[in-house]
């Protein structure tokens, strides 16, 4: 005799960003990069600077990147439908991907042009570009401040908070190299520190892109530990063994768990069905449970041994 229980968890009691309203977050964060896009490429054609005119390319890229999380968000909030089961939510790891991708495309742009001006420096207005590289920094700035405090538990956020941080970085690279050029001259430094920059971009956006695709993959999420969650189910009183084990991402923010429990003395009931999805939510943060009880152990024997937890 089998019996399928399927548990929810809808508690968001500690600050989940997906219970947040993102929505006047991502409208002033694109509002404010547009704007300083449109600014630094008119600036970058009046001075003739390939690198302020480089730099806008690149915060553009930025801009879409914040307008693919956004979307992301809208739709995980969409409710399931007949064909679209748990709703849209995966779009979010979708985000996180591209958001991922499209920081690599940037480390590339960076570093094609800082080769390219190893060998040939260019002539560059420094007092316009320390202004507009200064203004980029408290645009950037503030922009990631304001999603900074949900990054730590979405990837999707934390894809649009590293692109804004980073860009940051890249603003104060920038008037760095043009103070020093103005007081040396040396116009070669530019592309070094362009180089640099690339390398410290790489380096933050490997875990976001281990990450998202790992989720893409359903992998158990880098927040838990699939033998923590094995031991801790074990554990529960009536529950021999367990078997057919599986966590994954729903969404960057929602974790999904199914389970098979072998229990001889018979069904637990209702409280402890309960009170295990509560458990479950409270320790590691996975809100969407299906629990399977098994009373003859025969039924979990007659798996492959790969599927036993």
């Amino acid at each position: 005799m089998n019996e399928h229980n399927h548990l929810h968890s809808h508690s968001h009691g500690h600050g989940a960003p997906g219970s947040r309203n993102w929505t006047p977050v991502f409208a002033i964060g694109i509002a404010l990069n547009l704007g300083f896009v449109v600014i630094e490429g008119i600036y970058g054609l009046l001075a003739n600077s390939m690198a302020l005119i480089a730099d806008a390319g690149h915060n553009l890229g930025d801009v879409l990147g914040l307008v693919i999380a956004w979307i992301a968000m809208v739709l995980a909030r969409r409710a399931p439908t007949q064909n679209y089961t748990y709703g849209l939510r995966r779009g979010t790891i979708l985000a996180a991907l591209v958001n991922a991708m499209l920081l690599l495309v940037a480390v590339g742009a960076i570093t094609i042009e800082g080769i390219r001006r190893l060998s040939e420096p260019a002539e560059i207005a420094s007092i316009t570009v320390i202004t507009v590289a200064a203004a980029g920094i408290v645009v950037n700035g503030i922009t990631a401040w304001l999603l900074a405090s949900g990054s730590k538990d979405d990837i999707n956020l934390r894809g649009a908070f590293l692109h804004m941080l980073y860009d940051a970085l890249v603003s104060l690279g920038v008037v760095a190299t043009g103070a020093i050029m103005w007081l040396t001259g040396w116009t070669w430094l530019d592309s070094i520190v362009s180089l640099v920059i690339a390398a410290v971009i790489l380096m933050g956006t490997w875990s976001l892109l281990r990450d998202s695709v790992g989720m893409s993959l359903d992998a158990v999420p880098p927040a838990l530990k699939l033998d923590e969650v094995s031991t801790f189910l074990k554990q529960q009183p009536g529950v021999i063994s367990i078997h057919d084990l599986h966590i994954w991402s729903m969404s960057t923010t929602e974790a999904v768990l199914t389970c098979h429990c072998l229990m001889p003395a018979g069904h637990p009931g209702d409280e402890f069905l309960a009170q295990l999805a509560h458990e479950l939510q409270e320790r590691f943060k996975i809100n969407h449970v299906t629990i399977q009880i098994e009373i003859h152990e025969h039924i979990a024997c007659v798996l492959e041994p790969d599927h036993v937890v």
